[in-house]
């Protein structure tokens, strides 16, 4: 088996605001997760693992989250859009099945243009090409639901391979690579962690850990690597940072807050995560 690896799950602004203050409060606490020999990334977790996997001062980008001005685009996922999301589940006999009905409906939704999204996550990530430590960046195939796994092999930019697995259906525009347009990465799984297979040790940090009917829960991945032989821990938002987050997790206004407790919680479960990783 391979060593390390890191699993960062989608949470949206509020997630990658809270997984910043997560690592650099393990840090701190003398746990480097960013030394992991691989890094996978869906929505939220794309972002920050771009940011672990290019060795990007990670302090400096906590930073960024607590100050009061931002660059990103307040957004809501609506009552209307989770119905959506609920009636395609019940409908679609299988996950693939299920994946292209919410691709269908993000291709149909209207957005702002993907040029200007394209700008936010260029602006988000600071970097346009790929780290040399192996790096996983999750999406899906708006058309077919199939799922995609972008690296630096893939012959992607990597705004366009983070774009891509940023693209919440209904929100934000799908993303076009080669002629195809992919979607959310958390379509098919909010940290689809059986990436990790193979690794020794594995650390998932999920601001979102619930599954459904077709999409398996984070502890369900977890459990599977663990059966597979893997030392496994799972971090998820505590009360007080559950409170920081709030309802809406595209509210840029809760970055700081989340950041905050993120950076708060882990000082707390330091010695477990050590535990597994050291």
């Amino acid at each position: 088996m391979s060593e390390t690896a890191l699993v960062l799950g989608g949470g949206g602004v509020t997630g990658v605001a809270w997984e910043l203050g997560i690592l650099t409060g393990l840090a701190a606490a003398g746990v480097d997760l960013a030394k992991a020999d691989l890094v996978v990334g869906t929505s939220a977790g794309s972002v920050v693992g771009t940011y672990v996997a290019s060795g990007i001062d990670l302090e400096e980008r906590y930073g960024r989250q607590i100050a009061a001005s931002s660059g990103e685009i307040p957004a809501r996922l609506g009552l209307p859009t989770f119905a959506r999301f609920a009636w395609a589940m019940l409908r679609s006999r299988d996950a693939v099945t299920y994946a292209a009905r919410v691709g269908k409906m993000a291709l149909a939704a209207q957005t702002l243009p993907e040029a200007s999204r394209r700008e936010v996550i260029a602006g988000r990530l600071g970097v346009t090409e790929w780290p040399s430590k192996r790096f996983l960046v999750t999406s899906v195939d708006a058309a077919t639901g199939e799922f995609k796994v972008f690296d630096r092999d893939s012959g992607v930019s990597i705004v366009d391979a983070v774009g891509a697995s940023c693209a919440v259906p209904g929100v934000w525009p799908p993303v076009t690579i080669d002629g195809r347009r992919y979607i959310d990465g958390g379509v098919r799984s909010a940290t689809n962690a059986d990436l990790a297979s193979g690794y020794q040790k594995v650390v998932i940090i999920a601001p979102i850990s619930l599954g459904g009917k077709h999409i398996p829960r984070v502890s369900a991945q977890a459990a599977a690597l663990r059966e597979a032989g893997a030392s496994v821990i799972v971090i998820t938002p505590d009360a007080a940072a559950k409170t920081a987050i709030g309802r809406n997790v595209l509210d840029p206004a809760r970055r700081p807050g989340s950041a905050r407790a993120g950076r708060t919680q882990a000082t707390a479960i330091a010695e477990e995560v050590a535990q597994v990783w050291n």
